[in-house]
């Protein structure tokens, strides 16, 4: 009887510890729940609020004069750049309200595993921005550089203003890794013979006789 007794009581304080440590957890769970629902609320607002703001400032036209648009649609990127920085702030906050949900909670494993990924966004938006800007940048030295090679008559025009384009979207593509922290090694040591290789097609481009003729392409894509 003795025995039954002492294993009811040690039940009895078993359930009753578990009872208030949930109790004392309520309050937690609450203001945890309150955070996430709300700051999906906001994050969704501000994702569709940024997109707005992109499309009012012309960011999807800009983008479309450059040629950017066709290439990304080649490769079955078929949404907006503006609805697409939008959906990237968004789930950039998403990713900040599950932070602060776990800290509440003291989820700290789950919560250091967020802030890491948290810390890692910014570098995937610098690659993209980079990727963005070398494709433009690559577009506008082939133009040139075809023009100016066909200027000064020579017949490797296409070819050159090829090497030129291919060459700065390589470097572009290091470029973003580097950012990515990818293979930072390797590409370091690539690095120097990609700027040969744009040096070389820039030099023969306008070393002969297509100085003039470069003058006259920059005015024309400056004015565009």
């Amino acid at each position: 009887m003795s025995s039954l007794t002492d294993w009811g009581e040690v039940l009895t304080t078993s359930f009753t510890e578990i009872w208030f440590d949930f109790v004392s957890l309520v309050p937690s769970i609450l203001i945890a729940i309150i955070v996430f629902v709300v700051g999906l609320i906001i994050a969704k607002s501000v994702g569709k609020l940024f997109a707005t703001v992109a499309q009012r400032i012309y960011v999807d036209k800009a983008i479309e004069t450059t040629g950017l648009k066709g290439i990304l649609a080649k490769v079955g990127f078929k949404m907006e750049i503006s609805d697409a920085l939008g959906e990237l702030i968004k789930w950039f906050l998403y990713v900040v309200v599950l932070v602060a949900t776990a800290d509440i909670l003291n989820l700290n494993q789950i919560s250091e595993f967020l802030q890491a990924v948290v810390l890692y966004i910014p570098n995937v938006i610098i690659s993209v921005v980079i990727l963005i800007v070398g494709i433009i940048v690559s577009n506008f030295i082939h133009t040139l550089v075809k023009e100016t090679s066909v200027a000064a008559k020579l017949s490797a025009a296409e070819m050159l203003a090829d090497v030129a384009k291919w060459a700065i979207m390589i470097f572009t593509f290091m470029a973003a890794l580097i950012q990515l922290r990818v293979a930072t090694s390797l590409i370091q040591i690539l690095f120097t013979g990609l700027v040969f290789m744009v040096s070389l097609a820039g030099g023969i481009a306008f070393g002969f006789g297509g100085k003039d003729r470069a003058a006259k392409v920059l005015d024309k894509l400056i004015k565009k």
